[in-house]
């Protein structure tokens, strides 16, 4: 599906990181895109310079998600691409044990939880949504195309650390979805494909003592650098713009395989 100018889309997480590349990305082909976002200041900022419009929403939220479409759907119609990128992690054993008292202590469920409600469930919250939105419009070409979506998963899925537990299951469900939505979906010309991305040059990152970023990008089998948001974009618009390309999941990593810690 070719992005020409007027063209709706909404991403996800899109005021920072790899959302902000892929939005700016949308727009320069003159798509009109909906940032959906927590972060207002920056989201604001971002919509502003690209010629969008931001919308508050939190991914875990059915009214926010609803509210952020239809604002979107507002002021550019129906959304022809979709782009999850909103997403979080942290770093908890399974069960450990304090090395000064030895108290063991497991995962905390409720930080299990709140962590596969965003990426995992917050995801098919919107591409649900969103299909169901698209399903509404006339195909754009004969071969009945529709629409576009583009999930965000993790290498992660497939080689999670220590500590990565329930990064690694909610990426790994983005992952195992893919194919199963593809199917769903393939009778009303919508695609669906997800990136794996590998250690990304994000604000998260930056934020990093320079020794450990260059400590991972030194991990990197070739180019041994960390990823470019603009690079995560490049592949979002080819699969957006591939119309063969569907129900695939692609590393994007310089062929790294994650150490266990």
């Amino acid at each position: 599906m070719e992005v020409s100018s007027n063209t709706p889309a909404v991403v996800t997480g899109g005021a920072s990181g790899l959302g902000e590349a892929t939005a700016r990305a949308l727009a320069a082909k003159g798509a009109k895109v909906a940032i959906f976002d927590m972060n207002e200041e920056k989201g604001e900022a971002v919509a502003k310079d690209i010629g969008g419009i931001f919308c508050k929403v939190n991914v875990t939220s059915d009214e926010d998600v609803d509210a952020g479409f239809a604002k979107a759907r507002e002021a550019h119609g129906q959304e022809r691409i979709l782009v999850n990128c909103a997403g979080i992690g942290n770093a908890i054993k399974t069960a450990s044990r304090d090395k000064q008292s030895g108290e063991i202590k497991h995962f905390p469920l409720s930080a299990f939880d709140f962590v596969i409600q965003v990426n995992l469930i917050g995801t098919f919250r919107c591409i649900a949504k969103s299909a169901a939105g698209m399903m509404t419009l006339d195909p754009l070409t004969e071969e009945g195309n529709r629409g576009a979506i583009v999930n965000t998963a993790s290498v992660a899925a497939e080689d999670g650390q220590m500590g990565q537990a329930a990064y690694s299951a909610s990426k790994g469900g983005v992952v195992g979805m893919t194919l199963p939505i593809a199917r769903d979906l393939m009778k009303e010309g919508i695609r669906v494909n997800t990136i794996l991305p590998g250690i990304f040059e994000t604000p998260l990152m930056n934020a990093a003592p320079p020794q450990v970023k260059e400590a991972l990008a030194a991990s990197v089998p070739f180019p041994k650098r960390l990823g470019m948001p603009e690079e995560y974009a490049k592949l979002a618009m080819c699969m957006i713009e591939t119309g063969y390309f569907n129900g695939e999941d692609v590393r994007l990593d310089g062929a790294i395989r994650m150490a266990p810690r």
